[in-house]
């Protein structure tokens, strides 16, 4: 902000009064039409696209949750004290095929890494009590046979095993099945990585720690995320991607969004899923294979 007070010959104060009148006016404008609040068709929408892309039925998006870095607020304590020996805020979001925000939260503390920040958000309670509008379980491409399979989230390890959130099979000695499952999860899941990549290519303040106060941060990053959907163009997405591994700066990942206790059902899901993919039914294109 400095370097626009000097540049356009104004008042510090001015120009950040300015920054953040407009990530406000951002946020009340365009939210509604780049960022909208999910219906059963956008859900389906969302599938078609990670089925179509990613080989990967059944998917309403991948979710992961990175911490933003900000100056230590004063008077705040550990709140904001993260495993990193940094101040954060937690960004989670849920993105689909085409590296679009679908569902964002930002603004917990940076010291809720260890507890359950995906459990106690939006997202999380609204696919618990199943009122996110998710459509109603259907069956796989081609495989009827295996009954209808719920609709489902794919995540790293740090999330908790649902019937409605995928994670990897955990442990080193797989099986070759689960490993072909893990390998078609984690291709699906990279698309939310390459998001916060994206993301933080073009927004390069994301790169260094935000000397703003929480509340300003928080608009800040949500308005970046409604000009992220708003500016996304394909033709760009693999140079952003590229320039933000060049960099090797990403925004460092949340852990342990909630408890490893999964239940009968989600576990039987996996098994579906994982049986899937390995059927005729679930073979991808022969350049896709796992090598």
């Amino acid at each position: 902000m400095l370097s626009l007070a000097f540049s356009y010959r104004l008042g510090h104060t001015t120009v950040m009064n300015s920054v953040h009148m407009v990530c406000a006016a951002i946020e009340k404008v365009m939210m509604e039409r780049f960022l909208p609040s999910p219906t059963q068709n956008t859900w389906k929408e969302v599938a078609q696209g990670f089925c179509e892309k990613w080989n990967f039925p059944n998917c309403l998006g991948a979710v992961d949750g990175k911490h933003i870095i900000i100056k230590a607020p004063p008077l705040s304590g550990s709140q904001f004290f993260n495993y990193k020996n940094t101040f954060s805020i937690v960004l989670l979001a849920l993105v689909d095929a085409d590296y679009r925000f679908r569902v964002i939260q930002v603004g917990d503390f940076g010291r809720s890494s260890d507890g359950g920040v995906y459990a106690r958000s939006d997202l999380g309670r609204g696919m618990e009590n199943n009122t996110l509008h998710v459509p109603p379980s259907t069956s796989l491409p081609g495989a009827a046979h295996l009954g209808d399979v719920p609709f489902v989230m794919v995540g790293d390890t740090a999330f908790p095993l649902k019937p409605f959130l995928m994670r990897p099979y955990p442990g080193a000695n797989l099986t070759f099945k689960k490993r072909i499952f893990n390998y078609r999860l984690s291709r699906a899941r990279m698309v939310v990585e390459n998001a916060f990549g994206i993301l933080s290519a073009r927004w390069r303040i994301f790169l260094n720690r935000i000397n703003l106060q929480p509340k300003h941060v928080d608009t800040l990053v949500m308005a970046a995320c409604i000009l992220h959907n708003f500016l996304l163009a394909p033709s760009e997405n693999q140079r952003l991607i590229d320039e933000a591994e060049q960099l090797r700066r990403h925004m460092a990942p949340v852990r342990h969004m909630g408890g490893n206790r999964a239940s009968t059902e989600a576990c039987n899901v996996r098994e579906v899923f994982c049986t899937f993919f390995n059927s005729p039914q679930g073979n991808v294109p022969w350049q896709d294979r796992m090598v």
